[in-house]
């Protein structure tokens, strides 16, 4: 019997720092109302050279949705003036799909009759081998959300391994302490992506039944004890349909606004993840979110973070993926696999969810290059 604990405190081996970022953000989003805003008012903010967090709040209102036109020629301004005509393009690897949480939209959910697997150090070798040789220089780690199947460690030799062959590597597992954070570091990693799923305390409540994952604060709170640790950069997300869009929305930005501006060294990035079916339940789905809110958001997050990374997932439709690169999505995943392995042989775990994009990494390339953008491997490098 697995003991249910208040999602809003720590467990006793969790971090606790001193950071007022979570209760400026959940202040600001309890005071959101986002019918309030008029014409006029998305009229005011986008008159404003710097897009402010008032004026972001606007831009996510239902009232910003005749003007999408408006900011997509704005955003795409902006992304070109920052990035350039380049579209980064990378790849996860899931090297474990074990998961000692209880949540009720994931196919890796502790009670989720599935096939679980986690890839050996050699198995992780050949699968980094088979990317690297589409000629991917960047790669994202993941596994399922349990310490006991997948501990740190392990991580960390996987993130060694994956050195040998990748210039970026991102890390997207769950939250840990500085002091850990800065032995993934010291081993090679560069990135850690944490997504809160909702903002709102009390939904989450009700999506965490069980499991570490069930402590909000901890999760909110994961990416700066990443830059702590001395990460490099941390992404940020919401799962778009879990609660209020535009209010998780807002959180998302905000929390990543308050961070830069405490630690303007780091660099962020923002995904816009959308609920997909998952084994067991293809009810779960973004039925209040549509493309077209989708687009909004991401538009709004170019206008108020102009020199954030956005990334676009597998979660969504080919046809979306390549309308929104450039404009304001500067990467982009392809070759995807959300199961356990699969780029070498026979996936050894469930999938996570269900992508919309199964496109090679050959045809993402070549369509980059058909809407005039450069397709590019890597970003940086060590020396």
């Amino acid at each position: 019997m697995r003991k249910v604990f208040d999602h809003m405190s720590y467990l006793p081996d969790m971090e606790q720092i001193d950071s007022p970022v979570m209760d400026e953000v959940l202040s600001a989003v309890r005071a959101y109302d986002y019918n309030q805003y008029t014409a006029q008012d998305v009229r005011a903010a986008l008159s404003q050279r710097v897009i402010d967090p008032a004026a972001f709040a606007v831009l996510l209102s239902p009232a910003a949705q005749p003007f999408l036109e408006e900011m997509a020629a704005r955003a795409t301004q902006e992304t070109r003036a920052r990035f350039g005509n380049t579209i980064c393009m990378f790849t996860p690897l899931y090297i474990a799909n074990y998961c000692e949480n209880e949540c009720v939209y994931c196919g890796f959910n502790c009670k989720n009759r599935i096939h679980r697997g986690k890839l050996t150090l050699e198995e992780i070798e050949r699968e980094m081998q088979a990317i690297a040789n589409t000629g991917l220089k960047e790669i994202l780690l993941l596994t399922g959300e349990s310490r006991g199947m997948s501990p740190v460690d392990y991580i960390g030799e996987a993130v060694k391994i994956a050195r040998r062959y990748f210039s970026t590597i991102g890390i997207e597992i769950y939250p840990l302490n500085s002091d850990e954070y800065r032995y993934l570091q010291q081993c090679g990693a560069d990135f850690v992506s944490v997504y809160q799923e909702t903002y709102n305390p009390d939904k989450y409540e009700t999506q965490h039944l069980s499991g570490p994952k069930r402590s909000f604060p901890y999760r909110f709170n994961a990416q700066e004890r990443a830059l702590m640790g001395g990460m490099r950069g941390v992404g940020f997300g919401a799962l778009l349909g879990l609660d209020d869009f535009r209010k998780d929305a807002l959180a998302t930005g905000l929390h990543a606004y308050y961070i830069q501006r405490r630690y303007p060294h780091a660099e962020i990035s923002f995904s816009c993840p959308r609920l997909r079916p998952i084994i067991n339940d293809a009810t779960v789905n973004p039925h209040d979110v549509h493309e077209t809110q989708l687009l909004q958001v991401l538009l709004a997050y170019r206008l108020f973070m102009p020199c954030a990374g956005i990334t676009i997932s597998t979660r969504e439709r080919a046809g979306f993926r390549d309308h929104i690169i450039g404009m304001a999505a500067t990467k982009i995943s392809a070759g995807v696999k959300v199961g356990v392995g699969g780029h070498e042989e026979e996936a050894k775990g469930d999938e996570q969810f269900e992508i919309s994009d199964p496109r090679s990494v050959d045809e993402v390339r070549n369509m980059i290059r058909g809407r005039g953008l450069q397709p590019v491997f890597t970003d940086y490098v060590y020396v």
